[in-house]
């Protein structure tokens, strides 16, 4: 009996919301939680980023997967055990040693996600045709945007709902357990939606080709500074988006803003979100008019620019809802407006050649360990300089990846052809 094969629809926006749902949990709603449960800044900005190496050492273990019987039954697994690990986050946070516990917790959901991310983009790769890739794609960045937006926006404001009425801990399990929940029910779906895929390539040949890939890429010109210039892009950003959060909660005997938790959800999470897709979207539109050689510096600039509201906000410490509201969402605004161009250079520098889409995840692997090590000491260094000086330092940060545009190679056309090329 043949398969059912099902409408993209019925599986793409789902698979991806539940790519963005635990990464998002783990590098931006951990933040929070860990801060409202007392825990030190050098602490969160330690255990969160070394969270992230799950999703740089991916390709390590990648062709594993590719060697298990199906990417649909993969998918499911996996986020069964992601959704798993956050309830079994959310009971070690009603317990003595909560967060040894719940890191651990976290930790396993962070490779649980990170082995989804292979098998789902496997899989939309396999089973759409490169016309149906393109025509689809707006909805694979939208529902992976969803999901962060769900966690930042809707479970950062149920659990400061639930603080005053609860306590702290309860409020922050129940925000654990709701994605959980949803995970687990996304797997069931995913069972009944997702298309079953049975090709899979000989062991040996695998191995073949992982070590052709990795020569090839390392054989690309200029790889070296490529590399550097990725790791160091989000170098800066990196570390004020991790110390920024903690910040806006943080007193203000302590400097920080004294926000709550409802309040950090409702600005943080649902408005800057929607500042960030939309300056994520412009952001492409002005890289494909300029060129990347002339739109990279640009790019730089208002990725890193934004680094200026949190200096305005430490040093006037406002306490207008609204007007904390609008600076956030004009950082969150530039961050994406300037990541648009990290995205561009991976994929017409770093990608290019015999295995373009290895490539490029290679290319976020790096992106990924650049941010992972800079947001580690990120906690230290605030900690040493004070909330004020080390915005000041995350501008001083920006400057290595400015520099390197001078010497990365950045292709483009030149002033007058792409002039030519414009539409009227």
């Amino acid at each position: 009996m043949k398969p059912v094969r099902r409408h993209l629809l019925f599986w793409i926006p789902s698979l991806y919301f539940a790519q963005g749902l635990p990464y998002a949990t783990v590098m931006t709603m951990a933040a929070i939680m860990y801060k409202r449960l007392g825990v030190s800044n050098e602490q969160i900005a330690w255990w969160t980023s070394l969270l992230g190496m799950a999703w740089v050492v991916k390709p390590l273990w990648s062709p594993l997967l590719e060697m298990l019987p199906g990417k649909k039954w993969t998918i499911a697994a996996f986020q069964a055990l992601g959704g798993a690990c956050l309830l079994g986050a959310a009971l070690a946070l009603g317990g003595p040693g909560f967060f040894t516990f719940s890191v651990a917790m976290l930790a396993l959901l962070s490779l649980a996600s990170a082995s989804h991310d292979v098998a789902a983009d496997g899989l939309y790769i396999s089973q759409l045709t490169p016309r149906q890739q393109a025509m689809y794609s707006g909805w694979l960045s939208t529902f992976w945007n969803g999901g962060r937006l769900f966690v930042q926006g809707a479970l950062v404001v149920l659990a400061g709902e639930l603080e005053a009425r609860y306590g702290v801990h309860r409020a922050w399990q129940a925000a654990l357990a709701l994605p959980g929940g949803v995970l687990l029910l996304l797997a069931a779906y995913h069972c009944w939606a997702a298309p079953a895929d049975t090709a899979t390539a000989a062991r040996g040949q695998l191995w073949r080709t992982s070590a052709d890939v990795l020569r090839s890429f390392l054989r690309k010109p200029g790889i070296g500074t490529a590399i550097l210039f990725v790791l160091l892009f989000r170098m800066a950003e990196g570390q004020v988006q991790t110390i920024g959060r903690l910040f806006l909660i943080d007193a203000r005997s302590n400097g920080g803003l004294g926000m709550s938790t409802l309040d950090m959800g409702i600005a943080y999470g649902s408005f800057s979100t929607v500042a960030y897709i939309v300056g994520s979207i412009l952001g492409g539109y002005f890289g494909a008019w300029l060129g990347l050689r002339r739109a990279m510096f640009p790019l730089i600039v208002a990725m890193n620019l934004p680094t200026l509201t949190f200096c305005y906000l430490s040093m006037a410490l406002p306490t207008s809802l609204t007007l904390i509201t609008a600076v956030l969402s004009a950082e969150m605004f530039g961050f994406g407006f300037g990541f648009a161009g990290l995205v561009m250079y991976m994929m017409q520098v770093v990608a290019p050649g015999k295995y373009p889409a290895a490539h490029y995840a290679l290319g976020t692997g790096i992106m990924q360990l650049g941010l992972v090590l800079s947001t580690m000491v990120s906690g230290k260094i605030q900690t040493w300089l004070g909330y004020h000086d080390f915005f000041i330092w995350g501008l001083l940060a920006a400057l290595p990846s400015l520099l390197l545009t001078l010497s990365v190679a950045l292709p483009g056309k030149p002033p007058q052809a792409a002039a030519a090329a414009s539409p009227a």
